[in-house]
């Protein structure tokens, strides 16, 4: 039976950290231990980012309380902040699942943490899509000439990135 099976606990001896830690069953090494919990903050705090975020940017006069929006539009809005809340409580699942294979739970939770802001990087592809409604289009939404929602999503993707780096395996010291 494999080391990882689903129906085994997490054992974090077993992480997704050193593959000489992990085949040995030694405790992993303390620069390891630390990576991992430091990969799990990022990605829980980006998961509590994604499920708040878009309350707050879009529960006011530019989306869902906008008068010129129609009906189906807000429906739409409103299917998207409740897929970022549920994409995030999906997230905080895995980066904290103590049972199945570590590297299965990192998989899956980074694929949950980064869902909702891959999704809004495409939806500028579709047509007639904009960043701005034009009444709201003003410098100020702006940071470094991109839409604030380009670099927010660009921020995000990085932590989601960074936090993958730090579980990759520690390169293993060199035998004679």
């Amino acid at each position: 039976m494999s080391a990882h099976a689903p129906d085994r606990p997490y054992d974090s001896t077993r992480s997704v950290s050193t593959a000489d830690t992990a085949r040995s069953g030694a405790p992993l090494e303390k620069s390891a231990k630390t990576r991992e919990t430091a990969a799990k903050a990022l990605l829980s705090l980006v998961a509590v980012f994604t499920a708040v975020s878009p309350y707050v940017a879009d529960w006011n006069d530019t989306h869902v309380l906008n008068p010129l929006w129609p009906p189906h539009a807000k429906f739409h809005n409103g299917q998207t902040m409740a897929m970022g809340t549920l994409l995030a409580v999906a997230a905080l699942f895995f980066v904290w699942r103590r049972r199945g294979d570590a590297r299965s739970n990192l998989f899956a939770a980074v694929g949950f943490a980064g869902l909702y802001w891959v999704s809004q990087a495409a939806a500028i592809l579709y047509p007639g899509a904009a960043y701005f409604d034009p009444q709201f289009d003003t410098p100020g939404r702006y940071i470094a000439g991109l839409p604030v929602q380009a670099v927010i999503e660009i921020v995000v993707l990085a932590l989601i990135a960074g936090s993958v780096v730090l579980c990759r395996p520690a390169p293993s010291p060199r035998r004679a």
